[in-house]
């Protein structure tokens, strides 16, 4: 059986676009929508304190008719060894024999994903003149965050940031101004100062099962959409539970997590109070309001991963990038 083998700096010399990213992310949403999806919740261990490692399959049907797996790490206990939180591999099958058709790199794919999950969400929660966005966390998801936001979001002008290591301040707005050379980007001395004002809110910080939950409601402007791609480690419930609507990414991996009692618990939203997740947005099953407080949690779903490999896997054979290997 012949595998195709493909490296991050393979995938990063593909030059594939947050834009791209995201058309397959809001495809994979619609399809989940529609039934074509089968997402079961994310199974794991956890070797180490707060640290844990994933297996994320899936398949999608419909027209796209892809499977695979991703077995990610999220270790916080890395940035002080100066390696990256999130690390891992992707398995594509093809879905018609089960054989693997490829193996890549994961990293490239949760950072890029992630942030393509939420411009599409604020594609359809935010309100389309919000000129102001706030980042709290600034590593990797951070920079493909706010990268997808300032695309998703025509009228953004200010980038308002925050995070506890003054260096990976520094980093990200190096980074992001070679990323978003027109916008302004001001780094912030307190997760208030970032937070106040801004018409979009996200929070990258590491995921951890007792958080100390930090950004305030009434730091928050009334018309701001919340999102968290941080589980429930940063806003404080009320921002989410008092929403005027409240979306996840998948509502079945919403509620199975919050049942099994470390995540979501005390005070953050339970079934009768989610308007619904974002395959419900897309396939057009429900509408968001675009004023007036708005939450959302996404807790990142391996559609994403597929559709994304997916992605990779097509423009790596068009170009003939990657090995293949006998296994």
């Amino acid at each position: 059986m012949e595998v195709r083998v493909i490296s991050m700096k393979e995938i990063e010399s593909l030059g594939i676009s947050v834009v791209e990213v995201m058309e397959v992310v809001e495809k994979g949403f619609r399809l989940k929508g529609e039934g074509k999806v089968e997402l079961p919740a994310k199974i794991g261990i956890h070797p180490r304190h707060d640290c844990f490692i994933h297996a994320m399959p899936c398949f999608v049907g419909g027209e796209v008719d892809a499977a695979g797996i991703k077995w990610v790490s999220g270790y916080p206990i890395n940035q002080g060894k100066g390696l990256p939180y999130i690390s891992g591999v992707m398995c594509v099958n093809d879905p018609e024999t089960g054989f693997v058709k490829a193996i890549m790199d994961a990293s490239w794919i949760t950072a890029w994903r992630t942030g393509a999950a939420t411009g599409v969400c604020a594609r359809y929660m935010a309100d389309p003149d919000s000129e102001t966005i706030a980042v709290v966390g600034l590593g990797v998801q951070g920079r493909t965050n706010t990268v997808a936001l300032a695309k998703a979001l025509p009228n953004i002008k200010v980038i308002r940031a925050y995070d506890v290591y003054e260096s990976q301040a520094a980093k990200y707005k190096e980074t992001i101004r070679k990323d978003l050379p027109e916008f302004e980007i001001i780094l912030c001395g307190s997760v208030e100062e970032a937070v106040k004002g801004a018409d979009v809110v996200v929070t990258c910080t590491p995921i951890v099962a007792n958080p100390n939950r930090f950004v305030k409601s009434e730091w928050l402007k009334e018309d701001c959409l919340a999102i968290a791609v941080d589980y429930d480690s940063a806003f404080k419930a009320e921002i989410m539970v008092k929403a005027n609507a409240f979306v996840c990414d998948d509502k079945n991996q919403y509620l199975w997590t919050q049942k099994q009692g470390v995540y979501f618990q005390k005070g953050y939203p339970t079934e009768s109070e989610i308007l619904g997740d974002m395959g419900d947005l897309c396939a057009g099953k429900i509408k968001a309001p675009r004023k007036g407080r708005r939450g959302a949690v996404l807790m990142g779903i391996a559609s994403h991963d597929i559709m994304t490999a997916n992605l990779i896997l097509e423009k790596a054979q068009e170009k003939g990038i990657g090995k293949i290997v006998e296994i």
